[in-house]
């Protein structure tokens, strides 16, 4: 069946059609990158709880085998899922004050920062991915007491750097085509009272 609107009438429509899908997608990827600052979160605990039995068994005269290696992967997994949350959070090292300082020419230097930093990170991302394959196909194992393949543990940094490759893209498609003005300071204002 034809669409007898006028042209002006389906361009509202696939107006409202393409808002709908992008306010999905908006949500999706907050949600991911809330998750991911989750799963952060959640091997910082694994730290705790990994020193904590290391703690004990010191004290009870045992060992815990591959303690250390074990907290050193949690550490490491903290790490990158936490990149593409805390930028999204404004708890990244920016460059304001050069930014501050081009006044009016604020959005180009920050296109400009977000189209290198996103082409770093997804070149970053695309070579930890073929680490992590490398590390797979050579039986890579970990030197320490553990013996863990060590692909397993480099999964959290390819997984975390393809996150934050995406929120860069995300934020800089956003400067280019909305009014968005990067990602805001966090505001503790709020906390002081």
């Amino acid at each position: 069946r034809m669409f007898r609107g006028g042209p002006l009438l389906r361009k509202q429509i696939w107006g409202m059609v393409m808002w709908r899908w992008l306010r999905l997608v908006r949500r999706i990827l907050d949600f991911i990158y809330g998750l991911s600052g989750a799963i952060a979160s959640l091997f910082l605990i694994a730290i705790l709880l990994i020193i904590v039995a290391q703690m004990v068994a010191r004290w009870t005269g045992g060992v815990l085998p591959g303690a250390a290696d074990y907290a050193g992967y949690c550490m490491a997994a903290a790490s990158f899922f936490a990149l593409a949350y805390a930028l999204n959070y404004g708890a990244h090292i920016r460059v304001s004050l050069m930014l501050n300082a081009l006044g009016r020419h604020r959005r180009k230097g920050e296109i400009w920062a977000y189209s290198v930093a996103a082409v770093t990170a997804t070149v970053f991302a695309r070579f930890a991915i073929k680490t992590n394959f490398l590390s797979e196909k050579l039986n890579d194992i970990s030197q320490g007491q553990d013996a863990t393949p060590i692909w397993i543990p480099q999964l959290s940094m390819s997984i975390g750097t393809v996150l934050l490759a995406v929120a860069l893209w995300d934020h800089l498609v956003r400067i280019i085509f909305t009014d968005h003005e990067g990602v805001a300071k966090p505001d503790f204002s709020e906390m002081e009272e």
